[in-house]
């Protein structure tokens, strides 16, 4: 192949550091008029956390363990569509609590997958930055299973703002914070204290993207809060099921 034809290939790369906030505002409106608009979450991070994902697998590299993890390069969503895997995971453990999730829920990575893909520009898969945005989004579930947030509208507010914390990516920070926006004429319960808490805990925690997944599914799921000191929930906790929509 002549230098020429390289020249003439349009360059595939695996995030952009430049922000768009317009079609980022613009997927958030959707998002808040309908929060299973799933594919408006992967709309707000392309459009703003491609600088975010960079810096976070240079961080990865300076860990103890980060230099053989993404040396690996473990897709950690084959682990999480393998059911035998699953099954074989301890009762009790990080892994059970997610394969009950995922279970009671109706919902799979395979299928977070596939909406993640939908609308998504070409880039070079192999790209270590590319392998890092997979990573981040394959472990969301878990970070549900281990902050204690479930899938409401006000749980995934509160992950949301916990993630923000954790990656530093704006797209997390304008979910977070729309939805808080949204719930500022709430006077009965403290919508917005739960979600401003979700980022103190996410903040407080061990930065969780430098973990082994595969050894933490084994690890008893209070022993594993404990070590990376993600605390209770309480606001959270204290808002009824019912009405956490």
């Amino acid at each position: 192949m002549s230098m020429a034809d390289t020249a003439e290939r349009p360059a595939l790369r695996a995030t952009s550091p430049k922000l768009d906030w317009a079609h980022a505002l613009s997927s958030l409106r959707r998002l808040l008029n309908d929060k299973e608009d799933t594919g408006q979450v992967f709309e707000i991070m392309r459009a703003l956390n491609g600088s975010s994902t960079a810096k976070g697998y240079l961080k990865l590299l300076e860990t103890r363990e980060g230099g053989r993890i993404a040396y690996e390069r473990p897709e950690f969503s084959h682990r999480l569509m393998d059911d035998a895997w699953l099954d074989r995971l301890p009762e009790g453990s990080v892994g059970a609590a997610y394969r009950h999730f995922i279970r009671s829920e109706q919902i799979s990575a395979e299928g977070l997958i596939e909406i993640s893909r939908q609308g998504a520009p070409a880039v070079d898969e192999q790209h270590p930055y590319a392998w890092m945005g997979r990573r981040t989004r394959d472990v969301h579930d878990i970070w549900h299973i281990l902050s204690g947030y479930h899938r409401d509208g006000l749980g995934e507010a509160c992950l949301v703002a916990f993630s923000y914390a954790q990656t530093k990516g704006l797209g997390w920070a304008l979910i977070a914070a729309g939805a808080a926006w949204r719930a500022r004429s709430a006077k009965a319960y403290p919508y917005k204290r739960a979600i401003w808490q979700g980022f103190q805990r996410g903040k407080a925690a061990k930065w969780l993207l430098g973990e082994d997944y595969e050894r933490l599914m084994a690890e008893p799921l209070e022993d594993a809060r404990r070590r990376l000191n993600i605390t209770p929930a309480t606001y959270y906790d204290a808002i009824p099921a019912d009405l956490r929509g």
